[in-house]
């Protein structure tokens, strides 16, 4: 039954990252059809990005008052009705208010799938199974490649989409009929939400260490993946380092490759080795560091073989990330776990849109006129915004890691019981 449970709510994740992923290739569809400019273009990814930061913390709350269950059920149906809105749209703001409420759906999907594992799933195999369902629900990503372009060329914009809206309608289905919040209960129903309850769930959650260095964790190891994989890594491997259109195609996917076979290796090791899941995350980003360094110290182009190292240490990052929920879980009690995820989830996603925002306007900077034409050196200026974010948080995880060994019971947590 903890299969099933899982096995749906990982279903209703894909679909999710599916729908989110699913603008990757419709670009130019979208820019003839609305009418707009790259930077308009642009904005429908921005937007996501923002809003899912922003409903991370709300979603935590909702989860721990009404359940995952009811909380990932609203969000399928909303996530269906956006996308179906997206598809009849016929102008760009009307196209803006539809993939913001994507972004809204997609909020609402992974945290649910982290309190169900939590609950279904004994302590030591939890590292283990939120990982694999990260992993897993990268393929969201992939599969938004091939069967959406033929889908868009087969039945048009608005076929394309209406038909990978309907997928909600079956994972509804299974929502309804399979998913319960815990092995002994249906549905489970917390505290009711008044605003001194709200203050005192987030005062808890961010006061212990453990969440904090989650956060710093989750902050610091995610946003160079996504700022390369979500808009700036084609344009650095083209422009920047000279390599055809289809090598650097073929240099993202590998960096997919690695997220997917590094996540169960990370969740075996932290499984097996809670006490060093800093250590393990300090290291990661050091060796994202140190072939950045490389790449850009790199006299000219970088030579194939730097960069497809690159793709590795850099997609590991992405699997890195999702330790910083495992300091959620055993740092703080079920009824504000999704609380505390949400405040761990929205680091990332803020490190990642705030690298967005900044390689973009140090592209511009370095670039003479309004040219997209950009530099080899306009990228080297703007890909060392990322030291700023991995010296801050460097110090933070260093910080923090010594603040938590202090109040986390080492032979409790081995034990696989330690909880705040």
């Amino acid at each position: 039954m903890a299969y099933a449970v899982w096995g749906v709510g990982l279903a209703t994740y894909l679909v999710a990252v599916f729908h989110r992923s699913s603008l990757a290739v419709a670009g130019l569809v979208a820019t003839d059809r609305f009418d707009i400019s790259a930077a308009q273009l642009a904005t429908f990814t921005m937007m996501q990005l923002l809003v899912y930061a922003l409903m991370q913390v709300p979603v935590g709350l909702l989860v721990d008052r009404f359940g995952p269950r009811a909380v990932m059920l609203a969000g399928t149906t909303l996530l269906t009705l956006a996308q179906a809105g997206f598809a009849l749209a016929e102008t760009y703001p009307a196209a803006l208010v539809a993939r913001l409420f994507v972004g809204m759906g997609d909020a609402m999907t992974f945290i649910c799938v982290l309190r169900l594992v939590s609950r279904w799933f004994p302590a030591r195999q939890v590292p283990f199974v939120t990982q694999l369902t990260g992993t897993l629900g990268q393929l969201g990503a992939v599969l938004a490649a091939v069967p959406m372009t033929i889908a868009l060329s087969e039945l048009g914009w608005t076929g394309a989409y209406l038909t990978t809206a309907s997928l909600g309608v079956l994972l509804a289905a299974g929502l309804l009929l399979v998913v319960r919040d815990a092995p002994d209960q249906r549905r489970l129903v917390g505290a009711p939400l008044s605003l001194s309850a709200v203050r005192h769930s987030l005062r808890a959650s961010w006061a212990h260490p453990g969440t904090r260095l989650g956060f710093w964790m989750h902050f610091t190891t995610q946003f160079s993946a996504t700022t390369l994989g979500l808009l700036w890594g084609y344009p650095f491997l083209v422009q920047g380092e000279g390599l055809s259109e289809r090598t650097a195609g073929l240099l993202l996917s590998l960096m997919v490759l690695a997220a997917m076979y590094s996540g169960p290796v990370l969740g075996y090791l932290i499984g097996r080795h809670p006490w060093h899941r800093s250590t393990l995350v300090i290291g990661i980003v050091s060796s994202i560091v140190v072939v950045w360094t490389a790449v850009l110290m790199w006299p000219g182009a970088a030579p194939l073989w730097l960069l497809v190292l690159l793709t590795q240490v850099v997609g590991i990052g992405g699997p890195a990330s999702m330790i910083g929920f495992d300091l959620a879980r055993t740092s703080n009690p079920a009824e504000r776990l999704a609380s505390a995820s949400g405040i761990i989830n929205q680091a990332g996603f803020s490190a990642s849109l705030t690298l967005v925002v900044a390689v973009g306007l140090i592209l511009d900077w370095r670039t003479p006129g309004a040219s997209t034409d950009y530099t080899p050196d306009a990228f080297r200026w703007a890909m060392s915004a990322q030291y700023v974010l991995w010296s801050l948080g460097l110090v933070q995880i260093w910080r923090y890691r010594r603040r938590a060994r202090r109040v986390i019971d080492r032979a409790a947590l081995e034990a696989g019981t330690a909880v705040a």
